[in-house]
């Protein structure tokens, strides 16, 4: 019977609430208070009715605000009174699919310690390698659509037994509504494919895994969103073999250790790095390198990628290996897509794998891991996938209809639902159709997932990159689609705003690699005030020519040549350093030749470029054979007790660094080590960066400072600017949830769309 003088509330939470244990965590709290009603699923949301008194309900809302699941995030609470009805319980209804309006949908979230401690003592699931509950397991990997069912994900194919079944319909139970539970009767299974067998028995499949990464195997090892390439870490023959396979000829390797006391071994792990190495999320962190560790793993870096266990699976092979580490890669060929399907992996992998660990559940969703960096204290998502999508951003703001489809670097796209940025995962560089195949196809899934229909696309200027042809093909298919172009830069740092929650005006730095500007040359290193509508562009690096166009860009010898040429003229043949004494003077005069004769030599004002530039004349890096390497050798090189700089001339808004080449040449002359003109390049940019800071604070009373662009993700300096400007009373803002790098334009996109389109 019901309390005398209670009421009857309806309660809708939005958020994410779906996948994470929510509506058992209600029903727990509302038998713990004796309150009586119902909760269920929609689409939009969680919603709950209650027979209340204001005490109770007071009660009641501040413990589902206190309380949630740890995976969960409430960003709205509405309460009003309806019509009373006497209800007898409390109970969970079956879920409804109501309107358009969309609720968010959980990341895929790490085992959690219940499910380990499963893993060895409930009797039906003693060593299942894909052990669940509701506080951790699959979830956007395997969602098809909404609402967050079984039925509508890739567990459908597989019957629950009757004690699986039992605590599914247990609301008591750590696995209630847990859709994808599953145990060793009735769930799906491993299988290790090793020529001349395969089996299904986990523990052969533990043990002869375990035998072959003892030695020099390569493994392709099934993940949460896709397939991992695997080997010891501390096998360099096996490492070797790996980096052959990926035709990756020096970009870093991610390892994923045993545990957090093994990677201390080898790395530094600050308190707020251990908390997001150790977080649900369990991204790839980039850590300061304290011990050498296997050659063709991370080479002349001072920053490892190190993870940790997240899937069961990951667990139970560790307490098998004799190792402490494996290099864990995404499972692709050079610039595909990560691979996910069995029988695409066994087609591409078995002639160079030695076996194939797979499990018989359809990855939907394909999604690579995440990687972040902490700074200052603040994790900094760099590459945002697994245990990050699709959490939506959240803003002020109205989004509806609006569709940022990102650059052409480290893709993704971001749309607008109601006041909700959702980004979509990493999906890679794009570059080929297979890409541009896994682009479109992640489009339309998250067009179905989140009942989106664009109503206004934004592209980047660049007329060539896949991303504004895929823009055009839109708004070709649909003329009732507004299309907007928006300047690179600018977008960089609106996402700034975005991650940050900023309106108004700011003042930008934003510094990459190159994206083109509104006047038609290459931008890379823009210095701006800037609102969600516009900017002006206040200071910028003096232009200088990019000897073969794309190609300065992985050659960084041809920029240290443009430089040197610039500075020195025809004398650059007498300057007697390592890079002109590499290159012979017809190598070199090629160079000069396409300058003098403007032929492939757009214009640049890079920040990338110069760090190119800068790498080539100090002898560090002629030719990339990755995205980034010369900049990230330079950093590495760093001489931290360096505290010189160099010098730089502002002519007419333009920076211009001749002196810096000057005074850098001047150095390596003197037989300086590597680490300090290394070091007083950094601080030089900090240097500058703050001048300028102050200039146009004097002249604009700005004090709000974005940085944006992918030069930012360099730690020391994005760590020294920022302690230089606090301490001169500015605020500065990185992102934090959105990438710093070129993942993040979309999102920047998004936003300066929504704003014009008010004026539209």
């Amino acid at each position: 019977m019901n309390k005398p003088h209670s009421e009857t509330y309806r309660i809708a939470i939005k958020g994410l609430v779906q996948g994470v244990g929510f509506r058992p965590f209600v029903f727990r709290i509302a038998i713990d208070h004796e309150l009586k009603g119902w909760v269920e699923n929609r689409n939009d949301g969680v919603l709950m009715e209650v027979n209340a008194n204001q005490e109770e309900l007071v009660r009641f809302r501040e413990q589902l605000l206190s309380q949630a699941p740890a995976a969960a995030s409430i960003e709205s609470v509405e309460m009003r009174k309806v019509a009373y009805e006497a209800h007898e319980t409390f109970e969970i209804r079956e879920s409804r699919d109501v309107n358009g309006s969309i609720t968010e949908i959980s990341p895929d979230i790490a085992v959690c310690s219940e499910c380990l401690d499963d893993l060895k003592n409930q009797e039906h699931r003693i060593g299942y390698p894909l052990i669940n509950c509701t506080h951790c397991g699959p979830r956007f990997t395997i969602i098809r659509d909404l609402p967050y069912d079984r039925p509508n994900t890739t567990m459908d194919t597989f019957e629950m037994c009757s004690l699986c079944r039992s605590e599914y319909m247990d609301v008591h139970d750590r696995r209630f509504h847990a859709q994808p539970v599953a145990c060793n009767s009735c769930g799906p299974v491993y299988s290790l494919e090793c020529i001349p067998t395969c089996t299904e028995d986990i523990r052969e499949i533990l043990l002869k895994s375990a035998e072959l990464l003892s030695a020099d195997a390569l493994l392709a090892m099934k993940g949460t969103g896709g397939f991992h390439l695997v080997c010891n870490a501390f096998r360099e023959l096996g490492v070797a073999k790996l980096r052959k396979m990926k035709q990756r000829d020096g970009k870093p390797f991610a390892l994923m250790f045993r545990n957090i006391e093994e990677a201390r071994l080898f790395v530094e792990i600050s308190e707020a790095e251990e908390e997001e190495l150790c977080s649900w999320r369990r991204p790839i962190v980039l850590l300061k390198r304290t011990r050498d560790i296997t050659r063709g793993i991370a080479d002349n870096l001072a920053s490892l990628g190190v993870m940790l266990p997240y899937m069961p699976f990951h667990h139970m092979l560790f307490e098998h290996l004799d190792t402490s580490a494996l290099l864990m890669t995404s499972g692709n060929f050079l610039d595909e897509p990560l691979l996910i399907s069995n029988e695409r992996a066994r087609e591409q992998f078995s002639t160079y794998v030695d076996g194939m660990i797979t499990y018989n559940r359809d990855i939907f969703m394909r999604v690579d891991d995440s990687v972040s960096t902490v700074i200052r204290n603040v994790p900094m998502v760099l590459r945002r996938a697994r245990g990050y999508a699709p959490s939506p951003i959240r803003t002020g703001f109205h989004l509806e209809g609006v569709l940022g489809t990102g650059a052409e670097l480290t893709g993704s796209f971001c749309m607008g639902r109601g006041h909700l940025a959702l980004m979509s995962q990493y999906t890679g560089d794009l570059k080929n159709l297979a890409t541009l195949e896994f682009y479109q196809e992640t489009y339309d899934r998250y067009c179905r997932l989140f009942r989106f229909t664009p109503q206004l696309v934004v592209s980047d200027l660049h007329p060539d990159y896949l991303s504004t042809r895929f823009a055009r093909k839109l708004v070709e298919q649909n003329p009732d689609i507004e299309h907007i172009s928006v300047q690179h830069h600018h977008a960089h740092i609106a996402s700034g705003m975005l991650s940050s929650g900023l309106e108004g005006e700011v003042l930008g730095f934003s510094f990459d690699g190159s994206g083109i500007g509104s006047d038609g040359h290459m931008w890379g290193a823009e210095v701006m005030k800037a609102t969600y509508l516009d900017f002006e562009r206040l200071f910028h690096f003096e232009y200088l020519p990019l000897p073969g166009g794309d190609k300065a860009s992985r050659e960084p010898w041809r920029m240290g040549i443009s430089y040197l040429y610039h500075c020195f003229g025809e004398d650059l043949y007498d300057l007697k350093i390592p890079l002109t004494e590499k290159f012979s003077r017809e190598e070199i005069g090629n160079i000069t030749a396409l300058i003098q004769k403007g032929i492939n030599t757009p214009l640049a004002s890079s920040a990338g470029r110069l760090f190119d530039a800068v790498a080539a004349i100090s002898g560090l890096n002629y030719f990339s054979t990755y995205q980034a390497e010369a900049p990230m050798l330079l950093e590495s090189a760093i001489d931290p007790n360096e505290k010189g700089s160099y010098s730089y001339e502002i002519r007419e808004r333009k920076v211009s660094f001749a002196l810096m080449i000057r005074e850098l040449i001047e150095d390596i002359h003197q037989g300086s080590n590597l680490g300090s003109p290394a070091a007083k390049f950094h601080n030089t940019l900090v240097r500058l960066i703050v001048e300028l800071s102050m200039e146009i604070r004097a002249e604009s009373g700005q004090d709000r400072i974005v940085l944006g662009g992918g030069t930012f993700q360099n730690r020391f300096l994005s760590e020294k600017v920022m302690d230089k400007l606090e301490k001169e009373h500015f605020k500065v803002y990185l992102p934090q949830d959105i990438p710093v790098n070129d993942q993040g334009i979309a999102a920047g996109q998004l936003a300066i769309g929504a704003h014009r389109r008010k004026l539209m």
